[in-house]
Parts: C-alpha cells; sequence; structure tokens
C-alpha cells in the first residue's frame, strides 16, 4: 500500500480495519506497518484474544508499546484496539456503559504539549434496513453522538477514529443511487453525521483535506472486480475536534498498489497532527 515522505515528523496515526489481525498478519500488514512507521494504531474487527494480537505486535517490531483492546464476548468478530508509543494515561471502553461488551469501542489518553488528547477506535455495526440489526447500530451511533457532543462542548482534543460501516455523502460510495435503501446509506445513518459535523466542532479530516472528490475510498468487496475498478466505499474515518484538525498536515488512504497485495477489505486512513508528545 502506497505511503509517502516527510521532512518533519508529526504525530501519525494509522486507522485500520484489518478484518481479522492474524489474516493480515499473513498477507503482509507487518511489513506495511513497519514502513508507515505510526506512533499511534487503531485497529477495528481484531477477531484475536490479547495473547493473538501480541504477537502479531511483536512481529511488527511494536511489543513495547501501550495496548487497549477489547475483543467483546462473541469470539471470532469485532474487537478493537488503541495501540500507542507513548503510554496511556486512561483508558474506556464501551460508550456511557453501554457497548462494554460489544469489541467496539475503545478510548484512551495520550499526553501531549498541547494537552491530554483522547484517541478512540470505533467498529459500528454493519446494519441492516428494518431489522433489530439496524436498531442496534442506530443505537451505538447514538451513543456516539452523546460521547463526541460533551468533548466538543469540553474543547477537548479528542479523535474518533474507525470503521463506521456510513458513507455520509454521494461521493463517499461509487454506487451511491443502487445503495439508497440500504444499510450504510440510509438517510437516518447519513443524519447522524450531518449532526456531528454542522456546527464546525467536529472534522472529517480526510474529506477536508480531500476536497470535493470521489472517495478516496477505503473499502472493497473482494468479490469480482470491485477493487480494480475502484467500485468502493469511503466508511472508515478519523474525526477530529476542530482544535486538533486543525493541527493536520497530510491525510490519506493507503490503497494497496494491486488486489494481490491487499492485506484487508479495507485500506489504513493515515493522518499526520502537528501534536508532539508531553
Amino acid at each position: 500500500m502506497s505511503l509517502r515522505s516527510y521532512t518533519i515528523e508529526p504525530m501519525r496515526v494509522v486507522t485500520a480495519n484489518v478484518n481479522g489481525i492474524r489474516a493480515a498478519a499473513r498477507r503482509g500488514m507487518v511489513p506495511w506497518l513497519q514502513q508507515a512507521a505510526p506512533d499511534v494504531l487503531c485497529l477495528q474487527e481484531v477477531r484475536a484474544d490479547d495473547t493473538e494480537l501480541a504477537k502479531v505486535l511483536a512481529d511488527a517490531g511494536l511489543a513495547h508499546w501501550s495496548v487497549a483492546h477489547t475483543e467483546g464476548t462473541a469470539k471470532g468478530r469485532a474487537g478493537v484496539a488503541v495501540v500507542t508509543r507513548e503510554p496511556h494515561t486512561g483508558v474506556r471502553v464501551g460508550l456511557d456503559g453501554a457497548f462494554a461488551d460489544d469489541g467496539r469501542w475503545v478510548e484512551v489518553d495520550l499526553g501531549t504539549r498541547a494537552g491530554t488528547l483522547t484517541v478512540a477506535s470505533a467498529y459500528v455495526h454493519t446494519g441492516e434496513a428494518g431489522t433489530e440489526r439496524q436498531d442496534v447500530k442506530m443505537a451505538f451511533l447514538a451513543a456516539m453522538t452523546g460521547r463526541m457532543r460533551r468533548g466538543a462542548e469540553a474543547d477537548e482534543l479528542v479523535l474518533v477514529t474507525g470503521d463506521l460501516n456510513v458513507a455520509h455523502r454521494e461521493a463517499d460510495l461509487k454506487n451511491w443511487k443502487g445503495n439508497l435503501k440500504k444499510a450504510g446509506f440510509l438517510p437516518e445513518e447519513r443524519a447522524v453525521l450531518d449532526g456531528w459535523f454542522a456546527r464546525g466542532d467536529w472534522v472529517d479530516v480526510q474529506r477536508r483535506h480531500a476536497g470535493d472528490v470521489a472517495g478516496p475510498y477505503s473499502w472493497w468487496s473482494w468479490r469480482g472486480k470491485a477493487f480494480d475498478n475502484d467500485a468502493g466505499w469511503r466508511i472508515d474515518y478519523q474525526l477530529a475536534t476542530r482544535r486538533l484538525a486543525a493541527t493536520v498536515s497530510d491525510a490519506f488512504v493507503g490503497r494497496a498498489p494491486s488486489y494481490a497485495e491487499r492485506w484487508s477489505d479495507h485500506a489504513p486512513v493515515v493522518v499526520d497532527y502537528a501534536l508532539e508528545s508531553a
């Protein structure tokens, strides 16, 4: 997956839905991570226990890093983690006492010279229009809204990363007309994201950086020619509070050069922030 070179060394945050950390490692994730050299690594769909995750991180040279990982009670499903070069000063799982056992939300606090930075890794439910699965998804998005409102009102440095399973705008998926009634592009889902960005308290970092263009997409089906034809969805995000978003120096999607070089059905989203560790 493509990388870029920099003359400065800001805090680099990588978020990736790995679609199973062990499978991603077998497909080539480890050398990519070593080259990417993140300071903060946010993972979704880890699908592994602490020991299995630790082995992959050790292979990537990250054995000494701080790890906040929640597996969830459904073995082999979900699982999110935040892995950082610097030690955590706080860790929280779930949203206001809800979803604590689902393996879908973990957040950590980190010390920086600008103040405490909170980084969350989120894996929103896929959902299914007109079913109870969609009701659970909307409940999770509502819980996220409450958490994000508090962060914005307190003018905190907060970063929410992960697979939100929602394409916000028509530019965020190739076949938007064919998905108007499907989970991931439903009006009620998109309205939640509208609310997050309405006052400018939260910034969709990748969209601001890329501008008004198609994509760049971060998920393509394994099936058919979706990847080769770039028929994808932009459902992986880094969302920053206003003060944090002002420090962004670059943002890009690490799309694999070819189908054969993919290590997940998602591509990582990489953002550099001008923040120094305390």
